[in-house]
């Protein structure tokens, strides 16, 4: 038994954020049917590593989806929605305000064909505001929530990160948004609308900044690998030229590392009782800490700090993470079948449940390949949906 088996959702997002809430409904088993262009495709299928033309990131962020392919911006696309609109539970999407409501599918007419529906909205600045009809990507979000400004090196420029951060974590929050107003379709028996702001989610990461801000005026500042709310906290080499993380924010942890560099001296000062005392001495607890690990290997290093209890963890790329024997004890990736590729391995669920847990069925599916099985299923009979497709309204 899976937790979302009775659950339908549609997916009429694209890129990153949108889709990835799709994507981890799907994880526990509801029914992901993925709308894309019939022509364009989703733009994701072009996005990062391909193997014999075909995208490897599309492989693992449109798993356990029925791909059909539906031109919207059509009458006879936006009857489909429309239909499938009647069937389903939830609808995601991530067109600019007003597109929807321009086709005649706006929140309030899905919502009067199917008063259950929960109508998620992703979009980068939210529905209304000065901002809400400029186009929104999640490298704007991380320039606008802070992430930016608060990440680097002290004297370097900001930095985005090398990865779609602000689409993950507002899919994430998107996902559990869905959740939350499916509980409360159990006491109301309505649907509702799901308003995010890529722009929001990730702020939510970054610490009470603003709380800081307003409560005592303080801006946080670039500090590197450093953290500004404890230390020592930094990455450190080895002798054998490996990097390591060490994270002290556990006062106890502190003294443990502090200690087994050899300086049991510096817990004794009374600045070393608090994570604020410790930063305002970060440079003498680094040069401690780093040239410590500086004369010792790597194993030595972590086979030391895991006899002390303390925390440390070596700095990996994918290939040291594929031959990790904890990431292989969790099965945190799973190989599956793939109809284009042969076999593709793909990140498994998020977390585990003892009772329903959810399961990676099969990888992204090539452009249309379940468009006939899903509009068979709304009634539409093989001459209408050849006609469908001779027309240019599905692939």
């Amino acid at each position: 038994m899976t937790s979302l088996a009775d659950i339908r959702v549609i997916d009429a997002a694209t890129l990153f954020a949108g889709p990835s809430a799709a994507m981890m409904l799907g994880d526990f088993g509801a029914d992901v049917i993925k709308i894309e262009h019939p022509r364009r495709g989703d733009p994701s299928r072009g996005h990062g590593a391909a193997k014999d033309g075909v995208g490897l990131w599309w492989k693992s962020l449109s798993r356990n989806k029925r791909a059909a392919a539906v031109d919207l911006s059509k009458p006879e696309g936006q009857e489909i929605l429309r239909r499938l609109v009647r069937e389903s539970d939830v609808l995601v999407e991530n067109f600019r305000p007003g597109t929807l409501e321009r086709w005649g599918l706006a929140p309030d007419d899905l919502l009067a064909l199917n008063p259950r529906l929960i109508v998620a909205r992703m979009t980068g600045f939210g529905q209304f505001g000065p901002m809400a009809s400029r186009p929104g990507f999640g490298t704007l979000a991380e320039a606008m929530s802070g992430f930016a400004s608060m990440t680097g090196e002290p004297e370097g420029p900001p930095t985005l990160p090398p990865l779609a951060l602000a689409d993950g974590i507002a899919g994430l929050a998107m996902s559990y948004a869905v959740m939350v107003a499916l509980h409360a379709r159990e006491r109301t028996g309505r649907g509702q609308v799901v308003d995010m702001a890529i722009i929001e989610p990730i702020m939510g990461l970054l610490g009470p900044q603003m709380t800081a801000y307003k409560a005592l005026g303080v801006v946080p500042r670039r500090t590197g690998n450093r953290s500004s709310s404890n230390a020592p906290r930094n990455t450190y080499r080895t002798r054998d030229g490996r990097w390591l993380a060490v994270s002290t924010s556990a006062q106890t942890i502190a003294e443990r590392v502090v200690t087994l560099v050899g300086r049991p001296d510096l817990v004794a000062q009374p600045w070393f009782s608090s994570g604020a005392g410790r930063v305002e001495h970060v440079e003498e607890l680094d040069e401690a800490v780093g040239s410590w690990i500086a004369a010792r290997d790597a194993e030595e290093v972590v086979a030391r700090f895991e006899e002390a209890q303390a925390a440390i963890a070596p700095i990996y790329n994918v290939k040291d993470i594929a031959e990790d024997p904890q990431y292989a004890a969790l099965n945190t990736f799973v190989e599956l079948p793939d109809e284009e590729l042969g076999s593709v391995t793909v990140q498994n669920v998020l977390f585990r449940l003892s009772e329903t847990p959810g399961e990676v069925r099969w990888t992204g599916r090539p452009l249309g390949r379940d468009t006939d099985e899903v509009l068979g299923e709304l009634d539409y009979t093989p001459e209408q949906i050849k006609q469908l497709r001779e027309n240019g309204v599905i692939a």
